[in-house]
């Protein structure tokens, strides 16, 4: 079905400032739903207050207001612009929230402005915990046991009749904000006040504690054609119990066989039908390690920071899709570079996501992961195995780490260390890495972490090639082993005792350089050139490089306290000056939630 011709302005609420759990993914976002809106044809009205975001730049929308995000004054500059259609699904839970209460108040009515794209009863069904819990079970979806609570004194009935441990979930908040895990009545009492004080409708899901199993999460889109497919897995290297976004996750799911994979993939796109989204949600599931069983742990209804990774993971702009299926066009209508929209991305190489927390800054700050997202910011790697990824992945965090190791825990005992990894902080990766040195087996640390033995396997093949590289210095195969496995320069030079001068010599009398692969997730062989491209050893070079003059601007990487979003609208900007003086414009930066890493923007982009 073509366009929506009876809409001519739409305005696009943002996310506002920067906070834990909301930072650049919505910029990303909000600025794909602006120009694909624009390219429609349709004037695009923006509300944001962020200075720093790209999306407030005036080439993105064709009016811009840098007003508060609240219902006052969003009530005002609707009632002034009168646009056709609205679309807050852009904006993370600030923009979701913001819409529910325009149509709760009944002003979207009063001032006869459409919400576009998923309707207020499916952000209904999937944010509220009673009535996402119905829909699951009347299409016979595993649910965990749970009960809605509205005071304290309900919560504490609910957790007599579930039984310890327990964890709560307040309804329409950010990022896991004000959940939290409770083993006894002394943790659950300030846990439940604080989870009802923050739940807009002070509503508390009290469930059964599933912690351990193994988190993955489908992201799904939809059109009002029940045209459904699936853009990406992913699978959290961290179990279920530490929040998504401040966990270590790899695309595609790589633990999962071919019945598991499929069960969850039905199920995703079963939900997003039922609940009648149009455009895209990620649903998360808790999968017993032992078995294929399995519960929904919840859906967003709206685009979220893993559909930022999903998107550049995949190369599908899942928010330039979810606003072009908002303005009526279904899947088979819209072009993601030259295959239809409708084609589901198979991706042939692996990527990373590492978590970037504020720890350097709040060194006294409880560095606890649990369900309440604690992260500033992400690195997304790309490579050919586990291991590679991982380790490009540490490098990138700018922590002054370049391999899987911390000098602090040198010369930890066995048991100083599986203390350490049973507190569950943000160096969790590196302890587990430092007993696989000492000894500890794979067995002792799966019991202890519940970390799929798969990818416990992957860190002890980095810790083994440590050994061989140290017992056979400058061996050339061994060499090049490790430099396919991800291994730095510098790691490699402090296990032979030699400079890193040194070890880049040896690379260069053996020509050992990186060659740089494309993103191409289709599945033709006559696939396009996509300018995106990541570093590899042992593959043919597929970067094409040209005679025209060339200019690299060099993105900030992670978000993190003190360097934000306001240095990817630099690296925009600089990009669009490069490309308008008439020289070829290259991006390289590791940061999946921004505008800079969409390779549209670029001629090249090296993530």
């Amino acid at each position: 079905m073509p366009k929506r011709n009876d809409l001519k302005k739409i305005m696009v609420i943002g996310s506002g400032p920067i906070v834990i759990g909301q930072a650049a993914e919505f910029d990303y976002a909000g600025t794909q739903a602006c120009l694909a809106l624009k390219e429609e044809g349709y004037e695009v009205i923006l509300l944001n207050s962020n200075p720093a975001t790209i999306m407030t730049d005036t080439n993105i929308a064709n009016k811009v207001y840098m007003e508060p995000l609240d219902l006052e004054h969003v009530a005002k500059i609707l009632r002034y612009e009168r646009p056709d259609g609205l679309i807050c699904s852009m904006g993370g839970q600030t923009g979701l929230n913001l819409g529910m209460q325009l149509h709760n108040k009944g002003i979207l009515e009063e001032c006869q402005v459409q919400l576009l794209g998923t309707s207020f009863s499916a952000i209904d069904r999937a944010e509220d915990r009673e009535l996402f819990k119905e829909l699951c079970e009347k299409i016979g979806e595993p649910i965990i046991e749970s009960v809605i609570a509205t005071t304290i004194d309900e919560i504490v009935s609910a957790v007599d009749s579930i039984g310890y441990p327990v964890i709560l979930r307040p309804a329409f908040t950010l990022g896991g904000t004000g959940g939290g895990f409770a083993e006894n009545l002394e943790e659950l009492l300030p846990l439940a006040k604080n989870a009802l004080k923050l739940s807009p409708v002070s509503q508390v899901l009290v469930e059964k504690s599933v912690k351990g199993y193994k988190e993955i999460e489908f992201e799904v889109v939809r059109d009002k054609n029940d045209t459904a497919i699936c853009i990406c897995s992913m699978e959290n290297i961290d179990p279920v119990g530490i929040h998504t976004g401040d966990s270590i996750v790899v695309a595609p799911a790589l633990t999962l066989n071919d019945h598991d994979f499929n069960m969850l993939k039905s199920s995703a796109l079963r939900i997003i039908r039922e609940l009648g989204i149009e455009g895209g949600c990620n649903v998360q599931y808790a999968l017993d390690p032992n078995s294929s069983k399995y519960y929904v742990i919840e859906v967003n209804p709206r685009v979220s920071r893993s559909s930022a990774l999903a998107s550049k993971a995949s190369g599908y702009p899942i928010a330039r899709v979810n606003a072009k299926i908002a303005c009526g066009l279904t899947l088979d209508e819209i072009m993601v570079a030259d295959m239809l929209a409708s084609s589901e991305p198979v991706l042939n190489y692996l990527v990373c996501k590492l978590p970037r927390f504020p720890f350097d800054k709040f060194a006294d700050a409880n560095r606890t992961l649990s369900t309440q997202m604690k992260a500033t910011g992400e690195v997304m790697s790309i490579g050919m195995s586990v291991e590679e990824v991982l380790l490009k992945g540490i490098r990138s965090l700018e922590n002054k780490v370049d391999h899987i190791e911390l000098k602090s825990l040198k010369g930890k005992s066995k048991e100083q260390l599986i203390a350490l990894i049973k507190e569950n902080t943000d160096e969790r990766i590196y302890q587990i890495a430092e007993a696989l040195r000492i000894g500890v087996s794979i067995d002792e640390l799966f019991n202890i972490t519940k970390i799929t033995a798969f990818f416990l396997e992957k860190i002890k093949n980095i810790v083994e090639l440590e050994t061989k590289l140290k017992e056979n210095v400058w061996d050339l195969a061994i060499f090049k082993e490790a430099k396919k496995m991800g291994f730095s320069d510098s790691a490699i030079s402090r296990l032979y005792g030699a400079s890193e001068k040194d070890v880049y010599k040896f690379r260069k009398e053996n020509n050992i350089y990186p060659a740089y692969k494309m993103i191409d997730t289709t599945k033709n062989q006559s696939s396009p050139y996509i300018p995106c491209f990541y570093s590899t050893y042992d593959v043919k070079n597929e970067s094409i490089v040209t005679d025209k003059k060339k200019i690299v601007v060099l993105g900030s990487g992670p978000i993190r306290i003190g360097q934000g979003v306001e240095f990817d609208y630099t690296t925009v900007h600089a990009i669009w000056g490069i490309i308008e003086a008439g020289y070829e414009a290259i991006i390289i930066n590791n940061n999946p939630e921004t505008v800079s890493t969409d390779y549209t923007i670029s001629d090249k982009l090296y993530f």
